[in-house]
């Protein structure tokens, strides 16, 4: 259905009404804990202004009844995807692949090679650069990784990000950010393509991508030794920072790691369950 987009009364077509706004930010705190300030009006309006046009309804009070109702589902998800933030990088943050090679993964990689199962965790992952920085990082150190039970889950709440990760294409192969080494480990000679450079066969089989809301239940069966929450938690409240916290001290085994942004901290109850293990970095008491 198509047709033109006709601005509310009181409105333009720039600004979403005081109650349509209100009723987005209840919806997307709903489904995925995110919160929108007043301050992210005009991020709301840029962003949905042209899913108005393409379906066709005449302003955002329109869309809000159309997500709200029986047939809404998959547009919410289409809605929280195009309001999430994707910012990411490989080896951002470096000072944590260093500890990775140095201080977390040697012990790991030895339980590994003795039989044992290993499982990394990068939580938010956006497009993927993490995982991968976190399987180059593996791969640095053991080879033949993939040969054992040593396994990579990043998940990210918008599908079109784990799509992009799942093909496994980047541009930005070149950033100086790149250790040389790493580079190599990742793209190797041969995986140029027209779209960019292709990670590396050897690194995809350690990865596994898949969709995935925080705020819902979690499939996942066993414990991690290594979460990568990264640059999340920071659109979220302090309670559900807090749930969020406590539900990775759960899933995450003794003495395993907890890598967080570089503006954010564990709070709440769970910080009896962690101590500090390096910058931004903690581990499971």
């Amino acid at each position: 259905m198509t047709g033109t987009l006709i601005p509310a009364c009181g409105t333009t077509l720039n600004e979403v009404d005081d109650r349509s706004f209100r009723r987005l930010a209840d919806r997307v705190y709903a489904d995925c804990g995110i919160v929108l300030s007043d301050g992210k009006r005009n991020l709301v309006t840029s962003r949905l202004a042209r899913r108005l046009r393409d379906l066709g309804l005449e302003d955002f009070d329109a869309y809000c009844r159309f997500i709200e109702s029986a047939g809404g589902a998959e547009e919410r998800r289409r809605m929280i995807s195009l309001l999430t933030t994707n910012v990411t990088k490989f080896f951002r943050e470096a000072h944590h692949f260093t500890s990775l090679e140095r201080q977390v993964l040697p012990p790991l990689v030895e339980r590994a090679r003795g039989g044992g199962r290993v499982r990394l965790w990068s939580a938010g992952c956006s497009s993927g650069q993490e995982p991968y920085s976190i399987a180059a990082t593996l791969r640095k150190l053991m080879p033949d990784a993939a040969k054992h039970d040593m396994r990579i889950l990043g998940t990210d709440i918008d599908p079109e990000m784990i799509r992009i990760g799942r093909a496994a294409i980047y541009q930005d192969a070149g950033d100086a950010q790149i250790p040389a080494e790493m580079r190599r480990l990742m793209f190797g000679p041969g995986q140029a393509t027209e779209k960019g450079c292709r990670i590396v066969p050897e690194l995809q089989a350690l990865v596994t991508l898949t969709e995935l809301n925080l705020m819902q239940d979690w499939p996942m069966r066993g414990r991690f030794d290594v979460i990568f929450c990264r640059n999340v938690v920071i659109y979220f409240d302090a309670p559900t920072q807090a749930r969020l916290w406590a539900r990775f001290a759960e899933v995450l085994a003794p003495g395993g790691y907890l890598f967080v942004g570089h503006s954010e901290r564990v709070s709440g109850p769970a910080c009896g369950q962690f101590g500090p293990a390096g910058v931004t970095q903690y581990r499971r008491l």
